[in-house]
């Protein structure tokens, strides 16, 4: 991993970090990898929005997508530079401690574990521990 901030958009980062719904996304992404239906029933909001939020995510290069038929999955990727990588790690750390975060993560766990109540998540694939591949949320 670079130390150099020559090849990395640190002002990008910032910019990526400093609006609630993406810190929002990420905070339900941490050790996860998630389908944005989850993201529209826990937030609130509109896909083609949560979709916006996580292009800008992914244009930090602090998320990646991958599509599994029609569901997309996003996950938090380490930035290619030690420093905006130890800024993400304090970031998501101080998340943790926040309520409405918190809440969020209640709101997944609920969601994931009884998907059948929420008609937008009828059939969607649960949200993946990263830890241990092939271990389901709830």
């Amino acid at each position: 991993m670079s130390h150099s901030l020559k090849n990395y958009d640190l002002a990008l980062l910032f910019a990526a970090l400093a609006d609630r719904t993406r810190l929002r996304l990420l905070n339900l992404m941490n050790g996860k990898e998630v389908c944005v239906c989850y993201f529209v029933e826990i937030l609130g909001l509109s896909q083609p929005k949560i979709s916006r939020h996580l292009a800008y995510l992914r244009r930090a290069g602090i998320v990646a997508a991958r599509r599994e038929g029609k569901w997309m999955h996003y996950k938090i990727v380490p930035p290619k530079h030690a420093g905006a990588v130890k800024i993400l790690g304090e970031i998501l750390s101080v998340l943790s401690e926040d309520k409405t975060m918190q809440a969020d993560l209640t709101r997944l766990s609920k969601a994931c574990c009884v998907p059948e109540k929420v008609t937008a998540l009828s059939g969607a694939p649960l949200p993946t521990i990263l830890a241990a591949p092939g271990s389901q949320f709830c």
